[in-house]
């Protein structure tokens, strides 16, 4: 069954208007589909070597860190995405307690995973 509609709709990667026939088209043309698709592609792959880079230059692997059972600070706020100040906030309101060894704060692993999930 062919429908007769016409929708005037803007082509999400050349920003150009067209008339669309169905209700979910987003480009005017496959030549567009195309260049969106390669560009979503090309912005994955940035990210992610991007990610990685980052890792490199913090130093730590994150496998490692979720494999430990104790956790050192800088580990703890990588592992949860917050500064260190957030981190210190945690434990003033005890949300978390630290445990001390030296002068070295370290964290249970098992503390952390009851805070996430």
């Amino acid at each position: 069954m062919s429908s007769y509609i016409t929708i005037p709709k803007v082509c999400l990667h050349c920003k150009g208007a067209f008339i669309a026939k169905t209700t979910v088209t987003k480009f005017c043309s496959q030549k567009c589909a195309s260049k969106a698709y390669k560009a979503k592609q090309k912005m994955a792959k940035v990210e992610q070597a991007q990610t990685l880079e980052y890792q490199k230059v913090q130093g730590i692997d994150m496998q490692l860190i979720q494999a430990k059972e104790f956790l050192s600070v800088k580990e703890t706020c990588l592992l949860l995405g917050i500064s260190r100040t957030t981190l210190y906030r945690l434990f003033n309101g005890r949300a978390i307690q630290p445990n001390r060894v030296g002068g070295k704060v370290i964290i249970k692993r098992q503390i952390i995973n009851e805070i996430i999930g």
